[in-house]
């Protein structure tokens, strides 16, 4: 898992990107979020499918070491739960994807399998964001929740995309808002961070940061904030792309030992 560029780049051609983007945020904006697992470990970059061009990726995050507790009453207890999701995705113009994550599931510790949900995406972005040297976006979730996946039916997420390449180098950033549509006041701050060495077009290794601070209103302490490290290394082949990572938690509300694999193709 945007905000068109070419409404910045050609205000006199394009408009109307921005007006759906700001009403999205609007609608976004009137919500609150808890955290509480994922299916989805992954630092977005701005790039998306090319016009007419479908691809497919399968997320799989598993933790061997984990909470032995749920987030939240009746939830799924991390330790050694595998959560994940393949994710559809289409390219609808350079600066449009859609997307949609079916099924969202679990394999918990206690040896049972669950459908946790389904989410629908949009992702707006500057075209050509893998040629550029400063790039940026937007994308918006909604998410169609049980119970036991989140403490709400609904939920959403607004995640800015803002980066940059100094020669092999990528840093990248998501400030990410969750919302579950309770009221503004509690919008709940997740961000994401990425920095990249590219050995080559198809290899790279990276340092990833996930955190989730709590509502923008008041952060929670440190200690019951998720903060996690992630060691990534990335294979971009002509068939299929791999993303691996291992991820450390440093904080009592983060977990100390996750696995992640993010596999992909395109159609």
């Amino acid at each position: 898992m945007i905000l068109s560029s070419r409404a910045l780049l050609y205000p006199s051609r394009v408009h109307w990107p921005w007006n759906l983007a700001a009403a999205t945020i609007a609608a976004f904006l009137a919500g609150t979020a808890a955290h509480a697992q994922t299916d989805e470990i992954q630092v977005y970059d701005a790039e998306i499918n090319n016009p007419g061009e479908f691809s497919l990726q399968l997320h799989n995050n598993y933790t061997p070491i984990g909470r032995k507790f749920p987030d939240f009453p009746g939830g799924i207890v991390p330790n050694h739960t595998l959560n994940g999701v393949p994710e559809w995705a289409y390219g609808v113009v350079d600066w449009l994807e859609l997307g949609a994550y079916v099924p969202v599931y679990s394999w918990t510790g206690n040896g049972r399998v669950l459908f946790d949900g389904a989410k629908l995406r949009t992702e707006f972005v500057v075209p050509h964001a893998a040629e550029r040297n400063l790039f940026y976006g937007v994308n918006f979730e909604l998410s169609f929740n049980a119970r036991y996946w989140e403490p709400t039916r609904n939920s959403g997420e607004i995640r800015p995309i803002i980066g940059g390449r100094i020669g092999p180098v990528d840093l990248i950033t998501n400030p990410i808002l969750d919302t579950s549509f309770h009221g503004l006041g509690s919008l709940d701050f997740a961000p994401a961070s990425r920095v990249a060495y590219n050995f080559s077009e198809s290899w790279a290794v990276a340092v990833e940061h996930y955190a989730d601070l709590g509502r923008l209103s008041h952060f929670e302490p440190l200690t019951r904030q998720y903060q996690t490290l992630f060691a990534v290394i990335d294979y971009r082949g002509e068939a299929v792309s791999v993303e691996f990572g291992i991820g450390h938690g440093f904080t009592a509300a983060s977990d100390p030992l996750i696995l992640k694999l993010i596999l992909s193709r395109n159609f």
